[in-house]
C-alpha cells in the first residue's frame, strides 16, 4: 500500500511538472508573439503606416476638418485607458492572474505585469511602468479609473495620465496621418489636429467595415484579436458609429447587427473559451457591466 501511494504520488509530482512546463511554454510562446509584434511595429511597413489601438480609435473620433472630437462625448477618454490596456495584453506585457480553483470573475482578478521591456510608445510605457510598480496589484476596472484621474484617493492621483487625446493626436502628427493648427473659439484658443492623409483614415475605416460585412466570420474567436478588441474598444469610446456612417442604409443595419451580435456576448464565457485574450475581455467586461 505505501508503496503504491508513493507511485501515486511520484505520478501526481510528474503531472504537476509536466502542466508547469507546458503553462511556461505557452506564456513563452506569447510573449514571443508580443515581441514578434513589437518588431513589426517598429520595422513598419512602406505601404502602410502602423497605429496602436489608442490612435485608430482616436483617429475613427476625430472630425476631419476640424481636428478635434466631439464635446459631447464623454467616453472616449475611459476607453482609451481601456486601449492601452489590451494593446500591452496583445504585446505580451500584461496578463490577468490566473483565476483558481474558485473560478474569480473577470473584474475580481488583478493585472500582472508580464514583461516589462519597453514597447517603444512613451503612453504605453508610463502605463506598463505604473502597473508593474503597484503592490498589490490592481483590476482592470481600477487601472482604467486610475489612468483616467477618477479616483476619490488623493494617494493615487499620480497614476493619471494626462493629455492622453493630445500626445496621441502628436503620434499621428508624427506620422503622417494629422497636422496641427490653431483655432479661436471665442473666449480660447484650441491646438487642433485636422486629418491630412485621408488615405490612412479611409484604410482604417474599410478595415472596421470589412470585419462585420464582407470579412464577416460569425465567430469572435475566428476574428483577428485586434481587429475585435477595435471594434468592442470602439464602441465603448462612443466612436464606432463614424466608421459606418459613409455606408448604404442596408449596409449600416447589417453591419450594426453583427456588431451587436459581438456585444451580446458574455465576457464571462468567452473568456474561458482557448486561445483568447482574457485582459481584453476584462476591459470589455469593465465597460458593460
Amino acid at each position: 500500500m505505501a508503496a503504491l501511494k508513493q507511485r501515486n504520488s511520484g505520478l501526481v509530482q510528474r503531472r504537476n511538472a509536466a502542466d508547469k512546463d507546458r503553462d511556461s511554454a505557452d506564456e513563452e510562446d506569447e510573449a514571443r508573439r508580443g515581441e514578434e509584434e513589437d518588431d513589426d511595429n517598429e520595422k513598419g511597413d512602406s505601404k502602410e503606416t502602423r497605429l496602436t489601438l489608442m490612435e485608430e480609435v482616436l483617429l475613427l473620433g476625430l472630425k476631419d476638418r476640424e481636428g478635434y472630437t466631439s464635446f459631447w462625448n464623454d467616453c472616449i477618454s475611459s476607453g482609451l485607458r481601456g486601449c492601452m490596456l489590451v494593446e500591452l495584453a496583445l504585446r505580451g506585457r500584461l496578463q490577468l492572474e490566473a483565476c483558481g480553483v474558485r473560478r474569480k470573475s473577470l473584474l475580481s482578478r488583478k493585472v500582472i505585469c508580464k514583461s516589462d521591456a519597453a514597447t517603444g510608445d512613451v503612453l504605453l510605457d508610463e502605463a506598463l511602468k505604473h502597473i508593474k510598480e503597484t503592490q498589490p496589484p490592481e483590476t482592470v476596472q481600477s487601472w482604467i479609473e486610475l489612468l483616467s484621474g477618477e479616483t476619490w484617493n488623493p494617494l493615487k492621483l499620480h497614476y493619471q495620465l494626462r493629455n492622453v487625446r493630445e500626445r496621441l493626436a502628436k503620434n499621428l502628427v508624427e506620422k503622417g496621418v494629422l497636422t496641427t493648427e490653431k483655432q479661436n473659439f471665442l473666449l480660447f484658443d484650441m491646438t487642433t489636429h485636422p486629418l491630412t492623409n485621408s488615405t490612412i483614415k479611409q484604410r482604417l475605416v474599410k478595415k472596421v467595415q470589412e470585419s462585420v460585412l464582407e470579412k464577416w466570420v460569425n465567430d469572435p474567436h475566428r476574428m483577428d484579436k485586434r481587429v475585435l478588441s477595435l471594434i468592442l474598444l470602439a464602441h465603448s469610446s462612443d466612436v464606432l458609429e463614424n466608421a459606418f456612417a459613409p455606408l448604404q442604409d442596408e449596409q449600416y443595419d447589417l453591419g450594426m447587427k453583427r456588431v451587436h451580435t459581438l456585444l451580446e456576448l458574455e465576457p464571462e464565457k468567452e473568456s474561458a473559451k482557448p486561445n483568447v485574450n482574457e485582459l481584453m475581455w476584462a476591459v470589455v467586461a469593465a465597460f458593460t457591466k
